[in-house]
């Protein structure tokens, strides 16, 4: 265990405060049943989107939902070109799960690969009281291995877009993913949901096989991009015996004067996205699970991990428009980046091809949206800032392969040796690999954890962190190194979410709640530099971790499963 960020954290607990405006406390008194309907999409029952759902959870009637996904290895066609994909239930991306806001949730996972493990992560999903749930192998369980089935249970507490994947190594760059619907309310009306577009990059060659060009520490370029699981690429002059041809666009069908919601999500392995849809504007009006003051652009940029809901109104000139990923080529490589477009059509029965163009300005950074921009609805401000500030330090290191260090040490987990297991034998000391970081809440509630993660490599790269189990106030993401001022940090109202975006050669300052006693990954999204050990962990109010009977049954007979079966391959990565 690193003793600096410790020490620290201990000194800044209960020296932050949460505040609630006065209008808004009205606004969370009792209030009259309505209906979500095209006209009132902010009410939600006996909720709405004024209600605090961190601290307020809908109670739902009837059954839990459940689901069963099965993870499997085959053949796969998305761009034309032949490869193996992993997925759930034979599709790219893998079913869309829908819930309501409060419902009780049910999901049977088996591993029907060969010769790989698995677990899924539900990506922002706070697991309130639930750690044992959030999916990552060495971390809160053992992987799955081949033949072997695990439940994962957890109760809806948030309301938005958002997505499921492996956390097991690079299994979602292969297609390992789908999206999740957690019905609630919105900002602003609209009359149909499309549902989740997915936006990635893709390869040719499957990601195991480029990991070890990207473990020597230059990123592979991918050949391609899809936009919810396919698209097109031009391989016809190539010989090449895999170009099969049998791509597609995606394709949406509009109806003029109609208000449509679309929920972006970047899954990308590495790589940012500038959405726009050409002759369209957009509103977006939520990100990352936690609806936003609306705010009307062109585009919206996406850094891995990142979800944003936005609001397009059918009110062009009807015909086709090209709907345009918008492949930033500061931020990393491809091969086809002009190319990663779908179509919107006002006449479903239409087969031409647009010929629109974009009047969207590229952007030249790989931050995301402006901080500035993103503007929680429900306003909770950070106050009261005292002590100091730590500075976790980001570097490289190369012994047998490329790593990112924090404070010189890069993650390595065992999938047989999960965090988790290791507190529920009683144990508070972790193998330094684990590069673990102990915070704990003394009982005065609201209390705060402040993460600082500052650049100091020398590649000037963005890195989209993500933290688990919790959403946080972004405090400051800066150019340059942080001078130890936290006035200037943002404190009233800040962009909330649970992924943002460190600035090449900058600082990232966080601030999140010590609500949700668990053992809590932190780390880059960029796929390689996660295999390369880009994370921490925080062990959250050990004393205070809960699991019910059911869980620890699940995580035992997981790990026993796991530790009885012999891996093919040898670990050669973090394991995240």
């Amino acid at each position: 265990m690193r003793q600096s960020l410790f020490s620290f954290l201990a000194t800044v607990v209960g020296s932050f405060a949460l505040s609630i405006p006065h209008h808004q406390e009205a606004l969370l008194q009792p209030r009259q049943a309505c209906e979500n309907t095209p006209t009132s999409r902010g009410c939600w029952g006996e909720y709405s989107v004024d209600t605090n759902y961190y601290d307020v959870i809908p109670t739902t009637s009837g059954p839990p939902k459940e689901f069963w996904l099965s993870v499997v290895e085959g053949p796969c066609v998305l761009d034309g070109y032949e490869r193996t994909c992993q997925t759930f239930n034979g599709t790219v991306p893998g079913p869309t799960i829908i819930a309501d806001w409060g419902d009780e949730v049910i999901i049977h996972v088996t591993n029907n690969m060969v010769s790989n493990g698995t677990s899924i992560h539900w990506h922002g999903l706070r697991m309130l009281n639930n750690a044992a749930n959030d999916g990552v192998p060495g971390v809160t369980q053992c992987a799955i291995p081949p033949g072997e089935t695990m439940t994962y249970r957890f109760r809806v507490t948030q309301y938005g877009s958002t997505w499921y994947h492996s956390h097991f190594s690079l299994q979602y760059a292969e297609g390992l993913f789908g999206g999740m619907i957690l019905r609630g309310p919105t900002t602003e009306d609209y009359h149909e949901d499309l549902g989740l577009l997915f936006l990635q990059d893709w390869a040719h060659v499957e990601a195991f096989t480029l990991w070890h060009t990207a473990k020597l520490g230059a990123p592979p370029i991918m050949h391609n991009g899809l936009i919810n699981g396919t698209n097109t690429f031009d391989c016809t002059d190539s010989g090449d015996v895999k170009c099969v041809g049998g791509g597609k666009k995606f394709e949406a069908v509009f109806e003029a004067g109609k208000k449509y919601l679309i929920r972006l999500v970047n899954v990308a392995v590495d790589g940012v996205f500038q959405f726009s849809i050409d002759g369209h504007s957009l509103r977006v009006v939520a990100h990352d699970l936690v609806p936003i003051k609306p705010y009307t652009t062109d585009s919206v940029e996406l850094t891995i991990g990142q979800r944003y809901d936005v609001i397009v109104e059918a009110n062009a000139e009807p015909g086709d428009y090209w709907l345009r990923g918008g492949w930033n080529l500061k931020c990393a490589n491809n091969r086809n980046p002009d190319d990663i477009t779908g179509i919107v059509r006002y006449d479903a029965s239409s087969t031409a091809n647009p010929e629109t163009q974009s009047s969207v300005v590229a952007n030249t950074g790989c931050l995301g949206e402006p901080v500035a921009k993103t503007e929680p609805h429900l306003e909770l401000d950070v106050t009261n800032i005292g002590g100091g500030v730590v500075v976790e330090d980001l570097a490289t290191d190369f012994d047998d392969y490329f790593k990112w260090t924090i404070n010189t040490s890069s993650l390595l987990l065992d999938w047989s040796n999960p965090t988790m297991g290791q507190i529920y034998e009683g144990k508070n000391l972790f193998p330094t690999e684990y590069n673990v970081v102990a915070v704990d809440a003394s009982g005065t509630d609201p209390e705060w954890a402040v993460l600082v993660i500052q650049d100091l490599s020398n590649f000037g790269l963005a890195h989209p962190i993500h933290l688990h189990g919790h959403d946080f106030w972004v405090l400051a993401a800066e150019d340059g190194l942080f001078d130890g001022n936290v006035t200037k940090f943002q404190t009233k109202n800040p962009s909330r979410r649970d992924v943002a975006t460190l600035p090449g050669n900058g600082y990232l300052a966080i601030a999140f709640r010590l609500d949700n006693p668990g053992a809590w990954l932190v780390h880059c999204h960029i796929a390689w530099h996660a295999s390369q050990g880009l994370s921490l962990e925080f062990v959250e109010s050990q004393s205070k971790i809960q699991t019910d009977d059911v869980s620890r049954g699940v995580f035992d007979d997981t790990c026993a499963a796991w530790k009885a079966w012999t891996p093919i391959w040898p670990q050669d990565d973090s394991g995240i």
